[in-house]
């Protein structure tokens, strides 16, 4: 196996952390330790499925099967991001504005999901990370 199909996603994951920590951090003008998971610019899960599927794309052509599986990867990460884990934010926000008028201790997360805009730039944040490795690393 060609190491650059292992170490993509996760260099991906591990340069967008940070990024989406920053971005967070300067947009709230505080460190955004709070902000660090679900949720937020870029989106991580949809920088990881763009890097592979470029990478794919950039190694084996986008007629190559493995590409097709993982656009169809892909779309349904960011149907996920965008629309079921929005709708478990809202659930949680309803949740919590239940417990708070009875006394509830334990808080939900209601940040879950992402906007269209976290996930156009996670998915630009992949396709430049993959570019980057492909250049790195060459056609292996």
């Amino acid at each position: 196996m060609d190491i650059a199909y292992l170490a993509t996603p996760l260099i991906t994951w591990t340069l967008v952390g940070p990024i989406k920590f920053l971005i967070n951090s300067v947009r709230t003008r505080q460190w955004a330790f709070g902000l660090v998971g679900n949720g937020g610019f870029p989106s991580n899960h949809s920088a990881v499925v763009a890097s592979m599927a470029t990478l794919i794309a950039l190694r084996e052509g986008i007629g190559h099967p493995a590409f097709g599986v993982a656009v169809t990867l892909a779309f349904i990460v960011v149907i996920d991001a965008n629309s079921l884990r929005q709708h478990v934010g809202k659930h949680a926000a309803a949740i919590n504005r239940l417990g708070k008028d009875g006394g509830a201790r334990v808080w939900l997360r209601e940040r879950m999901g992402h906007t269209v805009v976290e996930i156009i730039g996670g998915l630009c944040t992949g396709v430049a990370i993959a570019h980057g490795i492909h250049a790195v690393l060459g056609r292996g």
